[in-house]
């Protein structure tokens, strides 16, 4: 059963590990305004601003060059940073979209990047970080059925900066924006599909 949270609400009789939420007195309660799934045991955000973790993949874009040394627009972070060496065969120009993993985040303030993949043509579209879990889905999911249907190629990174090229992508724009609203609307997934299905017909 999934329902909505509110910060301080109790999820559980009893202490459980969940990720957003915290024990006290045997019981478990929520750190945040989220959805809790009681099947899974997890609580996601509906609301909150992005906080990077290290092996996160994200989308930005190139706003700085120098030396081989790259500054990044990852929209919700103050700094984030490419540095490649003389012996990476790549180069990015001003503009460029890129795919990247975070390495490693310095003071709360510097994103470090590593194994950027240049994404060429295509398109940005901008949702809310916390909505990005439920775009992706369970095991990739809700992400791969929209690229099924809509024969695009689809890269959704965790800041909330998603890149879609080819195929039909105002659908997939219509599916992705869909889910931001309806995020905490049950069987969700169903009706994505349902909608994905008629368009494809239409």
């Amino acid at each position: 059963m999934r329902r909505i949270v509110l910060p301080g609400e109790q999820i559980s009789e009893k202490p459980i590990r969940v990720e957003n939420a915290f024990t006290q007195g045997g019981k478990s309660y929520s750190k945040i305004l989220g959805l809790y799934e009681n099947q899974d045991r997890e609580v996601v955000p509906l609301e909150g601003v992005w906080e990077p973790h290290i092996g996160d993949t994200v989308v930005g874009i190139v706003s700085e060059s120098r030396n081989k040394v790259y500054g990044v627009d990852l929209s919700y972070f103050k700094r984030s940073i490419l540095v490649t060496s003389k012996f990476d065969r790549y180069e990015f120009m001003y503009g460029d979209i890129i795919e990247a993993a975070i390495k490693d985040i310095e003071g709360n303030k510097t994103i470090i990047l590593s194994e950027p993949k240049l994404l060429k043509g295509g398109m940005l579209l901008k949702i809310k970080p916390v909505k990005v879990p439920r775009v992706i889905g369970k095991q990739n999911t809700m992400v791969k059925q929209i690229i099924e249907a809509t024969q695009s190629d689809i890269v959704v990174g965790v800041n909330g900066i998603i890149w879609i090229s080819g195929g039909n992508d105002t659908l997939a724009i219509e599916a992705i924006l869909r889910i931001e609203n309806e995020a905490h609307v049950p069987g969700l997934t169903e009706r994505i599909k349902l909608m994905l299905e008629t368009k494809e017909v239409n």
